[in-house]
Parts: structure tokens; C-alpha cells; sequence
């Protein structure tokens, strides 16, 4: 995960009131009563445990006509937990195993935008270097070589005796 631990609730880079490794307590910020009030530790392990498994359903559902590699499918649970959204649409392209345009379409998305208390967006939306380095970081196995494509090992021979001239 990309995602950093706090045990307090806090205002992300987007401005919506969030706590543990990532999840989203509400929309919009904070208010002054929550603001660094603490988040009990078994809170924390319940929405990271239930974000996983849903980010891997998300990927699951999304990517159905082509293998992914490890790699590539814990990349993809990495985005999905990110943007649940939005995954399936992005690893789209996954499906006609096209891993390059599924890299792009992470690429995507490098934005933040704020929201107020009921979800709208408010003001204009702004690039994110830190979402740009996870972004590429999570694209980069699928932009990998193929498993198949990889060189293989020479043939082991046995003993000099038995190899033919």
C-alpha cells in the first residue's frame, strides 16, 4: 500500500476528513471536534481490512478475460483502493490484455480536488506530485515485460560425456 498510517483523523491532500491508512471517515473537512482526535487502532484495521477486500473484488470483477501477474494484480488492488470508482474503467484495457493503456489510464489520475461536507467539488482541481510518484510506482508492472516474453534459461546438459558434438 502507499497509503501512510495516522491514528488520528485528519484532513487529506483533497481537504476530506480521513483517518488510519487511508479511509475516508467523511467528505469535506474535518470538524474542529474531530480534527486530530484519535482513531482506535481496531477501527483502523477494520476499514484497511475491508478496503482490501473490496479493492481486490474491484480488480476481480474489472479484470476477467486476461491473467495478471502478481505484481500487476496488487498494483491494481493499490489503485482500486485508491479510487474504487474509477478502477474498473481504467483496467479495462486489461481484458484484451493491452497492459500498456491500463498504465496510461492509471496515469490519469494525478488530481486532487476538494469537496465539501456533501461531496461536490469545490474550486479547481490540482496535480498532486505525490499521487503522480504512486501512480507511476502502480502502473509500473504493466508496463513490464511479459512473464512469457522474459529469456529463459539455457537448457541444463548433463555431464560432458553425454552432450553430442
Amino acid at each position: 500500500m502507499n497509503e501512510g498510517l495516522r491514528h488520528v483523523y485528519y484532513n487529506d491532500t483533497a481537504n476530506n476528513c480521513t483517518y488510519g491508512i487511508g479511509s475516508l471517515a467523511h467528505m469535506g473537512p474535518c470538524r474542529a471536534n474531530e480534527l486530530g482526535q484519535p482513531v482506535p487502532d481496531t477501527l483502523i484495521q477494520s476499514s484497511l481490512a475491508t478496503g482490501v477486500r473490496y479493492a481486490e473484488q474491484i480488480v476481480r470483477n474489472a479484470v476477467t478475460d486476461h491473467p495478471l501477474t502478481q505484481a500487476q494484480f496488487d498494483a491494481a488492488v493499490s489503485f482500486a483502493y485508491n479510487i474504487p470508482r474509477r478502477a474498473s474503467e481504467a483496467l479495462a484495457p486489461a481484458n484484451r490484455g493491452d497492459m500498456a493503456g491500463v498504465a496510461r489510464n492509471m496515469n490519469e489520475y494525478i488530481y486532487t480536488h476538494s469537496h465539501d461536507a456533501h461531496g461536490r467539488p469545490v474550486g479547481p482541481r490540482r496535480r498532486s506530485d505525490g499521487l503522480a510518484e504512486r501512480r507511476r510506482r502502480e502502473a509500473a508492472p504493466f508496463l513490464a515485460p511479459p512473464l512469457a516474453a522474459v529469456s529463459a534459461p539455457s537448457p541444463v546438459r548433463g555431464p560432458a560425456s553425454e552432450a553430442t558434438p
